[in-house]
């Protein structure tokens, strides 16, 4: 059936008719062409297989039982099987009128049962009330479809606010020990690099899909999201924190991981990005060998997320300018992550930072906040 420009049915269908005997089906096929239908028309459940193949797919199709070869149940069956025709109404058209008959073509999935002979009123009566039933799936089909299109738009501008609003903020949080906020830029790219790397490995490859990595560059920047709760006085400080200002220090692994937790409640649906920021935040500090913060995880108990962000996280602060700190060079940061494989880093990402180490400078200089460090 076609739509006409307004999104209803026109009236003309197309109806395969299916039928051994020459005179029904030159009955059917003048009956239905006067009703302003395209009727096309076959001889053998064989013929009818090769017309809907051949195309056009019909949008109804009525259809004989008793044929040789192949029978009109055994037709039914092959157009249920085929995703294609599984949907398209089909009615039996017989001279089997007993019960179990047509107990047995509703039970395979016809639309309807019409008796021969009968009067041409009554089948056109049950052809065209199967076609307005057909008429109202499509418009049901087409307004699901609609509303589903609608529904992913909307969660795609919902996802887009909830990474845009927190993005600012942790951006905001960065500015406030980091002048230029290049610190998230050059995270999150050694994040991607590092990624990009381990999955190359067999036992990380699995995880490590292009829609996960994709996640985990996202969720990078909301690393330090924490910082926002820590007092100037004590994140501004030029000198070496005292062990109570290290303590509210540490303190912003959860400080951010709640605040991530508190946007998925208010989200209407789950997001994935947060999920991995949530683990990011809260457990970027976390150490391989359980001395870490905040809660002493060991090993693969830590998240791969923030096993990835503290290796990236650890690299740049050693090659960045601190008020309390001058900046290594790569080559010196290099050794004291390589010193740290086992201990502070998972092994493998170790292995990773070492194989991939020129791309991870080559990051650092592509967002620069201050003058180059030495090579």
């Amino acid at each position: 059936m076609q739509l006409d420009p307004a999104g209803s049915m026109l009236s003309r269908a197309t109806i395969l008719v299916v039928d051994d005997a020459p005179v029904d089906l030159t009955i059917m096929q003048s009956l239905l062409a006067r009703d302003g239908h395209r009727v096309l028309a076959a001889g053998s459940g064989a013929q009818a297989l090769r017309q809907i193949d051949a195309g056009p797919l019909p949008d109804l199709v009525l259809l004989d039982v008793r044929m040789p070869s192949m029978d009109g149940y055994q037709v039914l069956a092959r157009l249920k099987a085929m995703p294609a025709t599984a949907a398209v109404p089909v009615l039996f058209h017989t001279a089997l009128d007993e019960a179990h008959d047509e107990a047995h073509g509703f039970a395979l999935g016809a639309v309807d049962y019409i008796a021969k002979p009968s009067c041409p009123e009554v089948k056109l009566a049950r052809v065209r009330a199967q076609l307005a039933q057909a008429r109202r799936r499509a418009c049901l089909a087409a307004r699901a479809l609609d509303l589903e299109a609608e529904v992913t738009c909307r969660r795609r501008e919902s996802d887009a606010l909830q990474s845009d609003g927190l993005g600012a903020i942790a951006h905001l949080a960065a500015l406030r020990d980091d002048d230029t906020g290049a610190h998230c830029l050059r995270t999150r790219g050694y994040v991607a690099v590092l990624a990009a790397w381990l999955r190359l490995r067999p036992k990380h490859r699995a995880l490590l899909t292009d829609d996960y990595v994709g996640l985990l560059v996202r969720s990078a920047p909301l690393h330090d999201i924490g910082k926002v709760g820590i007092p100037d006085h004590i994140l501004l400080k030029p000198g070496k924190l005292d062990a109570d200002e290290w303590a509210v220090m540490k303190t912003h692994t959860v400080i951010g991981a709640r605040a991530i937790e508190l946007a998925e409640r208010e989200a209407a649906h789950a997001i994935p990005f947060l999920r991995i920021g949530k683990e990011i935040a809260r457990s970027h500090h976390e150490r391989w060998d359980g001395s870490g913060y905040p809660d002493r995880l060991a090993g693969e108990a830590i998240p791969l997320s923030a096993r990835l962000m503290a290796v990236a996280d650890v690299f740049d602060a050693l090659i960045s300018l601190r008020s309390y700190k001058s900046p290594m060079s790569h080559d010196q940061a290099r050794r004291v992550i390589l010193d740290g494989r086992g201990s502070h880093f998972d092994p493998d990402l170790v292995d990773a930072f070492e194989g991939c180490f020129d791309e991870l400078v080559a990051v650092s200089r592509r967002y620069v906040d201050h003058p180059p460090v030495p090579a």
